[in-house]
């Protein structure tokens, strides 16, 4: 029986099809990506996406809110659970949503934020010159050390005793070590700062207890919903209560209007994924696939920046095999590897043709892929560099990577529910 949309639309249902053939029959390395459950997926395609909810519960604008309202609590309450919060927003469209809206509620227009260099790892949102949040505040970036590749706490101190900003940022995009959440807390104390930490990348392994959570240590926590988190592209914030309205009204009527009911409800179902045992699991084994496929990328000769990973992602420093990023990433794409290039600290390339290459292992880690697979993986990364111009080889490691992925089905259902309602 053909479906409503292969009926009305065959066009963008065959597009739909193949972009699922795409996602099932390559491996998917980029950081910020993964897949979601069928669950939150129907929760993202369900009748929620026809409402409308500006405000809050029970201060809503319109009416017709009484099952919205219960589903918003439910987000917040599973949102306030798992990351330890007092005060939970869910409703930003996405990350960089939730970091302008964090620094909305907390600072005025043209005061001082310091974050990340974008090149050294930071997000734009963390005040990067092209990025509109370096012209609504004065912006100070800190760098890291590109001799270990590592947050020099000691630099960071000194630069914001120098610039004083009213807000720090920590957090990352592309660094792949711990980040002392509790040491930017102290820098902030020290130099009278609000702490604003941006936990995108990691959110996942922050509730897993596999990476320190900043909660303790900052005023706001800024996230997206999915990446390590496995929910749908949306963005969260969490607070301490004294916080709670400043933030609440930066997100609406600050910065947005409805919120996206679908993908709330979608959220909602996410973190109750996330509150369960098979969700540790699954980021204990993300950190040890990323720490195989490191080991072995060292083993064949690739430079990590910082020399390793203590999280979900690396950064390749490729100079040393003299191939860009871009060329390399294009090569593994044809190999049905997934990456992208990426600036590296200190480096001299220009951002649309990087010397770095960035790898993650959230989506082959959620497809059931363990530490021989990550090994293997990086034998096909080898390989391929090693042949950048032979295209005979790049379409023969394709038909190896195909072969593998059809070993490791994308999983449908995360948490399998017993009889009795629960989860087994």
């Amino acid at each position: 029986m053909r479906t409503a949309l292969e009926q009305y639309d065959p066009q963008i249902y065959e597009l739909i099809r193949q972009e699922e053939a795409r996602q099932s029959g390559s491996i998917r390395l980029i950081p910020s990506e993964n897949y979601v459950s069928r669950a939150v997926m129907m929760a993202t395609s369900s009748c929620l996406t026809n409402k409308y909810a500006e405000g809050y519960p029970g201060k809503r604008y319109y009416e017709g809110q009484q099952v919205t309202d219960l589903i918003e609590k439910v987000a917040q309450d599973r949102a306030k659970k798992v990351f330890k919060a007092d005060h939970a927003n869910v409703q930003p469209y996405s990350g960089s949503v939730a970091n302008l809206a964090a620094y909305a509620a907390l600072i005025q227009p043209h005061d001082t934020i310091m974050g990340m260099s974008l090149v050294h790892g930071g997000h734009l949102t963390h005040g990067w010159k092209v990025s509109l949040t370096s012209k609504f505040f004065n912006s100070v970036s800190y760098e890291i050390n590109t001799e270990t590749g590592r947050l020099d706490y000691d630099k960071i101190r000194d630069l914001a005793k120098k610039h004083h900003p009213k807000i720090l940022i920590s957090g990352a995009t592309a660094y792949p070590r711990t980040i002392d959440f509790e040491i930017f807390g102290q820098i902030a104390k020290e130099v009278g700062a609000y702490h604003v930490s941006d936990i995108a990348h990691i959110a996942g392994l922050v509730v897993a207890g596999i990476h320190k959570s900043p909660v303790p240590y900052a005023d706001i926590v800024s996230t997206t919903t999915h990446k390590t988190l496995r929910g749908p592209r949306g963005g969260m914030l969490l607070c301490r209560a004294e916080h709670a309205d400043k933030v609440d009204r930066a997100v609406f009527p600050g910065l947005q209007g409805g919120p996206h009911m679908h993908t709330l409800t979608a959220i909602a179902v996410a973190l109750a994924e996330a509150d369960t045992p098979e969700f540790v699991a699954y980021a204990k084994q993300i950190v040890k696939n990323a720490k195989a496929l490191a080991e072995k990328l060292l083993e064949y000769g690739f430079n990590l920046v910082s020399g390793g990973t203590d999280n979900h992602l690396m950064l390749i420093d490729l100079r040393n095999k003299g191939i860009p990023g871009k060329k390399l990433a294009k090569a593994l794409d044809r190999a049905r590897i997934v990456t992208n290039y990426n600036t590296i600290p200190g480096d001299t390339a220009p951002p649309f043709n990087p010397s770095g290459l960035r790898l993650g292992t959230p989506a082959i880690t959620t497809r059931g892929f363990k530490e021989p697979e990550a090994q293997q993986i990086a034998a096909f990364i080898h390989r391929v560099t090693e042949n950048i111009d032979k295209e005979s080889v790049i379409e023969e490691v394709g038909k190896e990577v195909l072969l593998l992925c059809s070993q490791f089905p994308v999983p449908e259902h995360f948490i399998i529910p017993n009889r009795n309602g629960g989860r087994q």
